[in-house]
């Protein structure tokens, strides 16, 4: 017989992984599919970087990032609901960001 708190540690992990699949489905009606996402975000990365590369003064940290995270809802968009509101105040929000740098 499981002992209770067994039991109670059981169960929170149960419900753990059952609300980590709720929302990634409903992240899915927003962003996408992950690898769709994943995989454009990347190839923007990757030209990103090849951008950069040979430049005399190299981009902050803080715009880099900002690059890396307007190339991930650029991959949202491409993937998902390209009219969610959200991903284009975002990219706006980390161009701000990489501005401010």
């Amino acid at each position: 017989m499981e002992e209770p708190a067994a039991r109670r540690f059981k169960n929170n992990q149960e419900n753990k992984a059952l609300d980590a699949s709720r929302l990634i489905a409903e992240r899915e009606k927003t962003h996408g599919s992950f690898a769709v996402q994943a995989r454009v975000a990347q190839l923007i990365k990757a030209a990103i970087r090849e951008g950069l590369e040979g430049r005399e003064v190299e981009l902050p940290a803080a715009q880099q990032e900002a690059l890396d995270l307007i190339a991930t809802k650029m991959g949202r968009i491409v993937a998902g609901d390209a009219g969610f509101k959200d991903h284009w105040d975002d990219i706006q929000g980390y161009a701000r960001l990489g501005r401010g740098a």
